[in-house]
């Protein structure tokens, strides 16, 4: 049976960002599907509503139906998971996903008016995030160490982070496994080895095979 892997971009992205990730998926020899979404214009309850059509689609095929999503991706893929009781199996890896609530974000909030323009509908769920995963669906995160990005320009991000997020950010209560590689938020995208540990989340519910390997010239922990 099929494995199939449903990408989720971030914020103010498109699917195309996810190009070279997918294709290092497919390689991985699963099924991979790159779902588009206005992250900004739409409301969540749209969003979440075509995630779950599509998951449950690809569900009558496959084994199992994992999501991968980068950031605010992240983030919805464990609210679909959240919300929903009747899904297919699979795994969730959250890339850079603020899944703590993100300073950043927050940060915009005191733009008043202009933050709603900036964040969208999904506003509170990025300042806010969630206070733990309960869910049952196992859940990995990698996150990004090299600090370059707009995020560490518009707010005060406090310890390690990749630019945007912060690494303790990404650090929920009740996540399978989590990781920390030598990359930044957009980063996190192109880098080859973290496809390969988000392949191997996938289908063994662990990172702990990827812990002495080089990511980008630099090193990865798993905590």
């Amino acid at each position: 049976m099929t494995e199939h892997v449903i990408l989720l971009h971030g914020l103010w992205m498109r699917g195309f960002a996810l190009a070279m990730l997918h294709r290092r998926m497919i390689e991985q020899g699963f099924r991979v599907h790159r779902f588009d979404y206005m992250s900004v214009a739409n409301s969540q309850e749209r969003i979440l509503g075509r995630l779950l059509s599509r998951m449950q689609l690809l569900a009558e095929d496959s084994v199992s139906v994992h999501l991968v999503g980068h950031s605010l991706g992240g983030l919805l893929a464990l609210q679909v998971c959240h919300e929903e009781g009747e899904l297919p199996a699979g795994r969730i890896v959250c890339l850079g996903s603020p899944l703590m609530g993100s300073a950043a974000a927050r940060g915009f909030a005191r733009w008043g008016r202009g933050s709603e323009v900036l964040l969208g509908h999904n506003r509170e769920l990025l300042e806010r995030g969630f206070e733990h995963w309960d869910g049952v669906r196992e859940v990995g995160v990698i996150a990004g160490r090299t600090p370059i990005g707009l995020g560490a320009v518009l707010a005060n991000i406090e310890g390690e982070h990749d630019g945007t997020v912060a690494v303790e950010e990404t650090r929920l209560p009740g996540l399978a496994d989590h990781c920390v590689v030598d990359t930044s938020h957009t980063g996190l995208l192109f880098s080859a080895d973290v496809a390969l540990h988000t392949g191997r989340f996938l289908r063994q519910g662990s990172f702990a095979a990827a812990a002495s390997m080089p990511v980008g010239g630099g090193s990865i922990a798993s905590v």
